[in-house]
């Protein structure tokens, strides 16, 4: 599939891509050729706060309402792509523990996945968010061929999603949660301060990718270290979660603190990237998150910063390459449609 751009009314049968988030969903279709029929945001609430019930009926609406904007016939629908945050199973049961976006007791081994089916009648093809999103940059970047290549995907944000795709497909894992890159424990050497105290991770862990390259990594480790370097700092003066999220647009500008934080962030992206070399050897490492939505000459410098600390030999620079998960706003919604389309094609 080559993933062309193109709003028409389509000729053939199509698959639909809902990506659900902790406000909002956003919804594209695809084509059986290969191309989207919508080349930008379709917002719609995705009222998760507000229980199970009401969700999956929001996303019914998303799902109605994209159809109607491209002039789509429900009976050209062969199946519904449905990517939500984790964790959750390969099936799409929300874990048992809840989540972040799915904090409700009702959400606790809810099956959002056969939940939507059940209420639009037509096959959901489940995946997480982070797993969308590296699956898209995957068949964006290869094209054609993406069958014949692997990736490895970084997505920072809040925490850090990941996705391994090996030969054009999506890893899931036994119980769902394999490309969960976040939590695999990366050595500090190279990426620490001396007498820096070692990172500690909501799931428990100490010294994971999340602990450092993640908006919480940065609220609850970087940042409280690097004001006690830079005290005079503006950020001094802020509530830690505030200067946090204000962080970026100081590294924008060549900040000094800011750049010793993501420049930490960047360091243990590349030591996940090494782990990844020595694992499966990708064809390519992907980035995504917030770097990607800040300006290019601070992008550049991140994704340049996570190269120049990935380990790689000889043969695999050769061969591999770093690149940005491009389209980052549509990349979950445009994922989940082609884990769809796949599904439908090898039926």
């Amino acid at each position: 599939m080559d993933l062309n751009e193109s709003v028409r009314t389509p000729a053939s049968w199509v698959v639909v891509g809902l990506d659900n988030g902790g406000t909002c969903n956003n919804a594209t279709v695809l084509d059986a050729t290969g191309q989207f029929l919508v080349e930008h945001m379709t917002e719609s609430p995705s009222r998760v706060q507000e229980g199970p019930e009401l969700a999956v009926e929001a996303l019914a609406e998303a799902f109605n309402a994209v159809l109607d904007l491209t002039s789509t016939p429900l009976t050209l629908v062969r199946a519904v792509g449905l990517d939500t945050p984790g964790p959750a199973s390969a099936g799409g049961v929300i874990s048992s523990k809840g989540s972040t976006n799915f904090s409700q007791e009702a959400w606790r081994g809810f099956d959002i996945r056969g939940a939507l089916e059940k209420r639009i009648g037509l096959p959901v093809i489940y995946n997480n968010d982070a797993n969308a999103a590296a699956l898209y940059a995957h068949h964006r970047h290869f094209g054609p061929v993406a069958a014949q290549h692997s990736s490895v995907a970084a997505i920072v944000g809040t925490g850090l999603g990941g996705g391994v795709v090996e030969g054009g497909r999506v890893i899931r894992g036994a119980a769902g949660m394999a490309g969960e890159l976040g939590h695999v424990q990366i050595p500090m050497h190279g990426v620490l301060e001396d007498g820096q105290p070692l990172p500690q991770c909501n799931c428990g862990f100490a010294g994971d990718v999340e602990s450092i390259a993640s908006l919480t990594g940065i609220t609850n480790n970087l940042l409280p270290y690097w004001l006690t370097r830079f005290p005079d700092h503006p950020l001094a003066a802020e509530p830690i979660a505030r200067a946090a999220k204000l962080l970026r647009g100081y590294g924008e500008q060549d900040d000094p603190l800011a750049l010793a934080v993501f420049g930490q962030q960047a360091r243990a992206i590349g030591k996940l990237f090494t782990i990844a070399a020595n694992f499966t050897d990708p064809s390519a490492y992907f980035l995504g998150g917030g770097v990607v939505e800040a300006a290019p000459a601070f992008r550049a410098w991140f994704l340049d910063t996570v190269r120049e600390h990935t380990q790689l030999r000889r043969e695999q620079a050769a061969a591999a390459t770093f690149a940005l998960v491009p389209d980052l706003d549509m990349a979950g919604a445009r994922g989940a449609a082609v884990a769809a389309l796949e599904s439908v094609q090898s039926a």
